[in-house]
C-alpha cells in the first residue's frame, strides 16, 4: 500500500447539493448557503461545529472571504482552491489530508460555480498573456480528436465510434432525466445525437457537458468519530492526484486513446484501497465525462475494460444503470451539468447517495455485494491535465 494511503482514516458523515443548471434566481450566496445548511442538517451540525473549511471555485470568486461571508464564519480558517475542473475534489482531498493529520477534527469541502449570467458564451478561461505559441483549439475540439485515433490504433470504423460516442450521451441523459437535481432532464435517443449538426470534429453539443450553475459540498471527521454523526458514513478509501508536465501538447506522437495522468492517477487509488480488479470490486464509478469521447477511454484509463474494447462494452451496456458496472447514474456532467468549482464533489454526492441506499428507486444501482465506489474527476486537455481519483466505502476496512 502507498505510504500517503488515507484508507479508512477519515469519513464522510455529511453531503448536501444544490439542483445544477441555469441559476437565474439565485446569487453564488445562495448556492453556497442551500449546499452548506443541507450538508450541515445531514451531519446533525451546525456551521460553528466545523473546524476548516475548504472552498473550491474556478472563476466565481478569488478568495475564501466569499465563503466566509454568506456563511457568517468568524475567524475560521477558509482556503481557497483552484485546480480546473477538478477544483471539488480538490477541495475534499485537501479537506480529508487536513484531518487526517490531526491538524482539524471535522472539515467542510465545498465547491461553488456561478456562471450563468456571467456574460461569457460557455466557461471563461482567465486570458493571461503568452507568447502567441500556445494550443488555440476549445476544450470541445481537443477531446474530439480521441475519436479519429482510436478509430486508427484499433481499426474501428469511425462512424460505428460515433454511434458509440452518442450511445454515451444517450445512457447519461437517461439516467439524468430521473435525477431532480440535473441540468437536463429529458432523454435523448443516440440516433438523435448523430443527426445533429456538428461543433466540433464529430462531435455535436449533446456531446458536450453543459455549462452551469451550482453547490455541493461535504464534511469530514476522523473515521473513528463517524458513528458520532450518522449511522451510514462513507469512509475515504483512496484519494490521488496527479498534475500532468504539459507534453503532450508539443510531441507529434502523443496518443489520443488515452489519458496518461488519469491512468497513473487510477493505479495509485487502486494501490492505496487494495483493489486488483475494480470492474468486480466496484459497485458504480462517476466519471468526467465532459465529452462524449472521454468518458469511452476513460473505461480503459481506469481498468474498467482492456484496451481497444470500450467501443463494444459501450454498446453491449455494460455501463448503463443495469449494467455490470453503473457508470455516471446520475446523469454525469453531460446530463447533471458542469459548474467547475461543485462537480467533483457532486460525483462524491451521488456515491454517498447510492452506497446510502438514498437514491431515488428509478435511478438505483444494482444490489449486489459491492459496497465502494470511484469517483473520477479531470481538469485539462488531452495533453496537458490534471487527474483524480478517489475511491469511497460504505463499510470500513
Amino acid at each position: 500500500m502507498a505510504s500517503h494511503s488515507i484508507a479508512d482514516r477519515v469519513a464522510i458523515v455529511g453531503m448536501g447539493c444544490t439542483p445544477f443548471g441555469e441559476q437565474w434566481d439565485m446569487s453564488l450566496d445562495d448556492l453556497i448557503i442551500d449546499a452548506a445548511e443541507s450538508t450541515l442538517a445531514s451531519a446533525g451540525m451546525v456551521v460553528n461545529d466545523v473546524d476548516a473549511f475548504w472552498f473550491g471555485t474556478s472563476q466565481s470568486a478569488a478568495s475564501g472571504i466569499a465563503l466566509a461571508t454568506p456563511l457568517r464564519l468568524v475567524s475560521k480558517p477558509v482556503t481557497r482552491v483552484e485546480n480546473y475542473c477538478a477544483t471539488g475534489s480538490e477541495s475534499l482531498r485537501q479537506a480529508c489530508y487536513a484531518v487526517a493529520s490531526g491538524a482539524y477534527d471535522s472539515a467542510m469541502a465545498l465547491g461553488a460555480e456561478k456562471v450563468k449570467d456571467s456574460g461569457y458564451q460557455g466557461l471563461n478561461a482567465f486570458p493571461f498573456p503568452t507568447d502567441g505559441t500556445n494550443r488555440t483549439l476549445t476544450a470541445a475540439a481537443m477531446f474530439s480528436l480521441i475519436l479519429p485515433a482510436y478509430a486508427a490504433r484499433y481499426g474501428v470504423d469511425e462512424d460505428e465510434l460515433r454511434y458509440v460516442a452518442a450511445r454515451i450521451a444517450e445512457k447519461n441523459h437517461a439516467n439524468g432525466a430521473r435525477n431532480d437535481l440535473a441540468q437536463f432532464r429529458r432523454e435523448i435517443s443516440a440516433d438523435a445525437v448523430c443527426q445533429m449538426p456538428t461543433v466540433a470534429g464529430r462531435l455535436s453539443v449533446m456531446d458536450c457537458a453543459g455549462v452551469a450553475d451550482g453547490a455541493a459540498a461535504a464534511i469530514v471527521v476522523r473515521a473513528e468519530d463517524a458513528h458520532r454523526y450518522t449511522d451510514r458514513p462513507l469512509y475515504v478509501k483512496a484519494l490521488a492526484l496527479g498534475a500532468g508536465d504539459s507534453s503532450g501538447l508539443v510531441d507529434p506522437g502523443f496518443n489520443f486513446t488515452t489519458l496518461p495522468e488519469c491512468a497513473a492517477a487510477a493505479a495509485d487509488a487502486y494501490q492505496q484501497a487494495s483493489i486488483s480488479d475494480p470492474r468486480a470490486e466496484l459497485a458504480m464509478a462517476e466519471v468526467h465525462d465532459c465529452c462524449t469521447p472521454t468518458e469511452m477511454i476513460l473505461m480503459e484509463d481506469l481498468g474498467f475494460c482492456a484496451r481497444g474494447t470500450a467501443w463494444r462494452e459501450v454498446l453491449d451496456g455494460t455501463f448503463d444503470l443495469d449494467g455490470d458496472l453503473p457508470v455516471n447514474p446520475d446523469g454525469g456532467l453531460k446530463a447533471f451539468g458542469h459548474p467547475v468549482g461543485a462537480t467533483g464533489l457532486r460525483m462524491f454526492y451521488e456515491a454517498w447517495l447510492q452506497l446510502r441506499g438514498d437514491a431515488s428507486a428509478d435511478r438505483c444501482i444494482p444490489d449486489s455485494s459491492r459496497t465502494r465506489a470511484l469517483i473520477h474527476n479531470l481538469g485539462g486537455y488531452p495533453g496537458e491535465m490534471v487527474a483524480f481519483v478517489g475511491i469511497v466505502g460504505s463499510e470500513p476496512g
